[in-house]
């Protein structure tokens, strides 16, 4: 369906634009969620998680552990997903691990009524994320996304040439648009890993001089893998042998992991120059746009909340998002007079800031990822 611009005819949202265009014309940042991956094809998480429950990868063990940690999410608002479950299996293997190494007799965990000790736990995680892989993995077109990406790497005003400077990307989702984008729009980026088609962790790489992006993978990566020859990813070209086994040691994790992978390379790493990004020094000033994010990870709004009220007014969120009016964390920092300049909110019937509010009576779309890349191409 198209998308339908007449609302911006109207006074208050065409001065929404403009006021967009203007902050988009500063230093900035990106953070996308899932449903900035929607248009390329690739599934929402609530898609991803039905997908990948009836995979053929789990196995009677794997099915049988989801199964009853969905049933202990029963009654969540919002809605749970994979990601939840993902993450409790990874809580009981941290216990189930700190059990077997100090050698306690009873080591294993009740789920759901039955006992599973720490390599049955070990086994389902590594078979869900290979289901997870298997639902991402599929052919995508990154045509808007190659889009959005030029349309922020270029100047945002006509006549108005901003100095050229480094965009960083907080990418939640596991696929590889944003960087296939980057790459394919001739745009230098540095993710971390170094090399090409195969490469290795190297952190330093975002340090490099004159990059257009660095793309900071929060939850890891689909073609990262973990092998034995080293602890932190590495990149293997899929015509490698070594490729093989790379689904089943995928190095992704979810929102709300406390396991090993939160306290070493690369989640410690890509966390820390997160909130260096949601904390501009000196004096600067940084514009974090945020897209396709439902706002669920509590972990990641922490963070842009500390960034906030720790960045002396130098930073300013603009937050698109598909709900009516402003709800959960939005609406908080909405709420709060102390922060509430420093945020923007695109909503689908509305647009929010501060003390000034402008509502339409229909749904305005701008959150969509295709009709957000439109706004910013001047398309409207």
């Amino acid at each position: 369906m198209a998308f339908d611009t007449t609302v911006f005819e109207q006074k208050e949202f065409r001065a929404a634009i403009n006021k967009l265009e203007e902050l988009l014309s500063h230093s900035k940042a990106v953070l996308l969620g899932a449903g900035a991956s929607r248009c390329a094809n690739l599934p929402l998480t609530d898609q991803l998680t039905a997908e990948a429950l009836k995979s053929e990868k789990l196995s009677a063990d794997s099915k049988q552990i989801l199964t009853a940690i969905q049933t202990s999410f029963s009654g969540a608002n919002p809605a749970s997903h994979i990601e939840d479950y993902l993450s409790e299996l990874v809580d009981w293997l941290a216990i189930t691990a700190r059990r077997a190494n100090r050698n306690v007799t009873a080591s294993d965990v009740s789920i759901g009524g039955t006992e599973y000790s720490n390599d049955q736990l070990l086994a389902a995680i590594n078979e869900i994320k290979l289901a997870i892989f298997d639902v991402i993995n599929v052919e995508v077109d990154s045509a808007v996304h190659e889009r959005f990406v030029q349309a922020l790497h270029r100047p945002m005003r006509p006549g108005k040439d901003s100095l050229p400077s480094t965009i960083d990307y907080l990418v939640m989702n596991y696929d590889t648009l944003i960087e296939d984008s980057l790459a394919l729009s001739q745009l230098r980026y540095a993710d971390g890993l170094e090399g090409g088609v195969s490469g290795w962790w190297n952190p330093s790489t975002f340090e490099q001089n004159n990059l257009d992006a660095r793309v900071f993978k929060l939850h890891g990566s689909i073609n990262w893998a973990e092998h034995a020859s080293s602890s932190t990813p590495l990149r293997i070209a899929p015509h490698l042998k070594r490729s093989q086994d790379q689904a089943a040691k995928i190095m992704i994790w979810p929102a709300s992991t406390k396991y090993r992978e939160t306290q070493l390379d690369p989640y410690a790493n890509l966390m820390h120059r997160a909130r260096s990004v949601l904390n501009p020094r000196g004096g600067s000033q940084r514009v974090l746009l945020i897209a396709g994010y439902s706002f669920g990870d509590t972990h990641i709004n922490l963070e842009i909340e500390r960034g906030l009220r720790a960045s002396n007014g130098n930073l300013t969120v603009i937050a698109f998002t598909s709900d009516s009016v402003p709800s959960g964390a939005l609406q908080t920092w909405y709420e709060d007079n102390a922060i509430n300049e420093q945020v923007l909110i695109f909503a689908d019937k509305g647009f929010y800031h501060a003390d000034h509010k402008a509502t339409a009576e229909n749904s305005i779309e701008w959150w969509k990822f295709e009709n957000l890349t439109q706004i910013l191409e001047r398309g409207i």
